[in-house]
């Protein structure tokens, strides 16, 4: 892909996103994930309503009337973006592939924390973590994020979920905001995802097609699998092959679910199809509750 048309599509991903993170999520980023703690900012006169528990009785006694500390969150956090860039993600049936969506998602979750003045740092990961790009602050670096989200080409098109995580839980010494992007197409993950959701605020956005789920019948048609290369022919006109292809579906789709609920990890789920704001916003109102 050449330079000048990835700078637009950076541009255009720029323009969507950091709208939707100005307008939209903005307010219920920072009201969702909070600070590491209070931290003590000045002492001023007591005033009608304050509450008494927090009057400075040492400047109290010196000035004779009433003073209180006053305490401001220490709002700085971390955000990790774990975006899946196997060959699965390449697939799509709509209007665009899965990759494009989870693009714009991590774009507007990376806005949404610089403009909280929070550092942003990406692990793009297929079957082993194909790149890791260390948080900082700032739009560039943001802007640098979205970039090799558009760009990277992966070595391997396979996804290992579990090494994603533990490669998180060894490299991010200090709690962190995580959002994990991926179709999770994979399982046997519960061990390394129960460390890391110990360790961070984690939160699993899957990203899905309505094929990934159930397969139209077509007759017989030559399929993909676009994590092995392999090429089969298959009967989609076969009940049963429908049947056991959404079962499979299913059982990935439910392992996702029960697993981040037992680590205490948070979940959304949206098809590519569909409206992702109203998804991402209704996860932070409830979580900001």
């Amino acid at each position: 892909m050449q330079t000048k048309e990835i700078l637009k599509k950076v541009r255009k991903i720029e323009i969507k996103t950091k709208r939707l993170s100005n307008d939209i999520f903005g307010g219920e980023y920072h009201s969702s994930f909070k600070g590491r703690g209070m931290t003590f900012s000045e002492v001023r006169q007591y005033q009608f309503g304050d509450d008494v528990r927090a009057i400075d009785w040492n400047v109290t006694a010196r000035y004779n009337e009433p003073y209180i500390k006053v305490f401001e969150e220490e709002r700085e956090l971390t955000m990790m973006l774990l975006v899946d860039v196997s060959g699965s993600e390449l697939f799509g049936t709509s209007t665009q592939f899965k990759k494009d969506t989870v693009t714009e998602i991590a774009a507007t979750l990376a806005f949404s924390a610089t403009q909280n003045n929070d550092k942003v740092g990406l692990i793009l990961f297929s079957d082993d973590v194909e790149l890791f790009i260390p948080p900082k602050k700032g739009k560039s670096h943001v802007l640098r994020i979205i970039r090799e989200l558009i760009e990277f080409k992966p070595k391997s098109k396979k996804t290992n979920i579990a090494a994603a995580l533990k490669f998180l839980s060894s490299v991010m010494k200090k709690r962190a905001i995580v959002f994990m992007l991926s179709d999770f197409m994979d399982d046997d993950y519960e061990k390394t995802l129960k460390i890391a959701a110990k360790k961070h605020d984690l939160t699993g956005i899957r990203v899905f097609d309505k094929h990934d789920e159930e397969i139209p019948n077509l007759g017989m048609v030559p399929m993909l699998d676009s994590e092995t290369g392999n090429v089969q022919l298959i009967n989609t006109a076969s009940k049963s092959v429908r049947t056991s292809y959404k079962a499979n579906a299913l059982r990935l789709s439910d392992y996702y679910l029960n697993m981040f609920k037992r680590s205490g990890a948070g979940t959304v789920n949206t098809r590519v199809d569909e409206n992702y704001v109203k998804k991402l916003l209704g996860y932070f109102k409830h979580k900001g509750r």
